[in-house]
């Protein structure tokens, strides 16, 4: 379970108590052995996957021990505790949060100020970092996208909604062969209402079934038995594809059958991810600084 931001500032202190400068490499390492974090709790990422949840806090951490005035950093990527740092370490309060911090005039600026007042949580508000703020707001608004989504490929009809999926599978970049229009014409297979290709070159089949139903009607076992018994002999995989959910004993049952579900929830989200069906509002530019620019800068 990686720490909230605010939980790594005791932590910090205490390893830069010392005296000495510290790099950031050292500094992340005391921080996981305090919290004994595993390898799979340090690779968990944000909602958006370009930085770790354990790599934006301890940022985070940093950044308002510096705007607090208890360590400062004497050149990149190197950190020392202050005077005023010490006096913390030694008063050894059980928790150093924002209403804390609030103490320091510096901090109390940092966080009245126009930009930190869009940035920054509240005082007491100790449980998110700006970016988990940004990030579970657009979660959820891709939830409600999500639903809305659903909610207008529930009005296609049966046959609209399998070209659908298709035209979704070759926007992800698989080749798309044939639909059930032509596919039942021609070859009589009920229980494929696809076929798309693994790469567009045509590389190993995969056979599609899709299913236009309600919340209330559950994909069970026995209708992906019945897709795993049309597809068999065929020399390829499935997938299933429904509006709705699929049972317990359906998933169980699919993962030993080389057949992948998409449920409702999957569908929606595969086309938020690759703009199919959805356009966008607004777009934020989230910046960092580029430290290489201004290492070009720094004296001999």
């Amino acid at each position: 379970m990686i720490p909230k931001y605010f939980e790594m500032h005791k932590p910090i202190l205490q390893f830069l108590s010392d005296g000495d400068i510290h790099s950031l490499k050292e500094l992340k390492t005391a921080v996981i052995q305090t919290f004994h974090l595993t390898e799979e709790d340090l690779a968990q990422v944000l909602p958006s996957g370009r930085q770790t949840y354990f790599g934006n806090r301890i940022g985070w951490a940093r950044t308002y021990l510096k705007k607090a005035g208890l360590i400062e950093s004497p050149s990149k990527g190197m950190f020392r505790i202050t005077q005023e740092g010490r006096k913390v370490v030694q008063e050894n309060p059980p928790v150093i949060d924002n209403q804390y911090l609030m103490r320091y005039q510096s901090f109390r600026d940092f966080t009245k100020s126009s930009a930190a007042e869009t940035a920054a949580p509240a005082a007491g508000d100790n449980s998110d970092t700006p970016d988990d703020i940004l990030e579970k707001a657009f979660k959820q608004i891709n939830q409600s996208l999500a639903e809305d989504i659903l909610a207008e490929v529930m009005k296609l009809s049966p046959t609209a909604f399998e070209k659908m999926v298709l035209d979704l599978m070759s926007k992800m970049g698989y080749g798309t062969f044939a639909n059930a229009s032509t596919l039942t014409a021609t070859s009589g297979d009920e229980g494929i209402d696809g076929i798309i290709m693994e790469d567009k070159l045509g590389f190993d089949l995969i056979y599609v079934q899709v299913k236009r139903w309600g919340e209330d009607h559950l994909v069970g076992r026995p209708d992906v038995q019945g897709f795993v018994g049309a597809i068999a002999g065929k020399g390829g995989r499935g997938l299933f594809v429904t509006t709705s959910k699929f049972t317990k004993q359906a998933i169980d049952y699919a993962k030993h059958q080389h057949v992948i579900l998409m449920d409702g929830e999957k569908l929606a989200y595969y086309m938020i991810e690759h703009n199919f069906g959805v356009s966008t509002r607004k777009t934020f530019s989230i910046k960092a600084i580029d430290s290489d620019l201004f290492e070009e800068y720094q004296d001999d």
